[in-house]
């Protein structure tokens, strides 16, 4: 398995200075309010001069279509990840809004054993890649596992990125996927030493074994 890598729920500098210098193929930036990993303390100038060839991910939760468009441009994001109930409608108008910059567009799901994969193909045009999360309350974060046996349900040949409680003990079985569509892991909480702050040095031993 050759996924890229991750790292979502960054807002403190140093600390995402440092993951930085690991070169994670994302790095992910949480502008849903409510969320114990919001980035009001980061600048957009900060996010901007991240060094290139780090995608910069902001994660949308129902926010207002031109909320989402202004925030994009305002922090030189390159891709955006809609974490929410967004419909199908939605999804399409902001691409049309997005479409000279080049910017990726991500639809988490949250899955369980209710999850009805069929709803994926209305919202295949309209973005780059899915993202299957642990079906939760608090889109995201909760470092709870789904079971990836689920994704057998998965018919359609849009690439995703894997989320939901991944930690260091699933490098084996992260190892043992073969699905080509996997395009990517999405790690958080299992590498924090609080909500935000991330364990540079797990995260280098994590990255070297996937």
């Amino acid at each position: 398995m050759t996924a890229q890598l991750k790292v979502c729920g960054m807002k403190l500098p140093d600390n995402i200075l440092a993951l930085a210098s690991l070169q994670p193929n994302y790095i992910g930036f949480i502008f849903h309010r409510p969320s114990k990993r919001f980035i009001d303390g980061l600048t957009p100038s900060f996010v901007k001069d991240l060094p290139p060839g780090i995608k910069k991910v902001g994660v949308f939760v129902d926010e207002e279509l031109h909320k989402v468009a202004e925030m994009a441009l305002l922090y030189g994001l390159e891709a955006i990840q809609l974490h929410g109930k967004e419909p199908v409608k939605y999804c399409m108008a902001l691409k049309g809004l997005l479409a000279e910059t080049g910017i990726e567009l991500i639809k988490a799901f949250g899955v369980d054993e209710h999850f009805d994969f069929s709803v994926l193909a209305a919202y295949a045009s309209c973005v780059a890649y899915f993202l299957f999360d642990t079906q939760t309350p608090d889109h995201g974060g909760s470092g709870k596992q789904f079971d990836w046996k689920l994704l057998r349900g998965y018919q359609l040949d849009k690439p995703y990125f894997l989320s939901g409680g991944i930690g260091p003990e699933h490098v084996a079985a992260l190892k043992a996927i073969n699905d080509p569509r996997l395009y990517a892991i999405d790690v958080n909480s299992k590498f924090e030493l609080a909500p935000g702050l991330k364990d540079i040095d797990r995260l280098k031993i994590f990255k070297t074994q996937l």
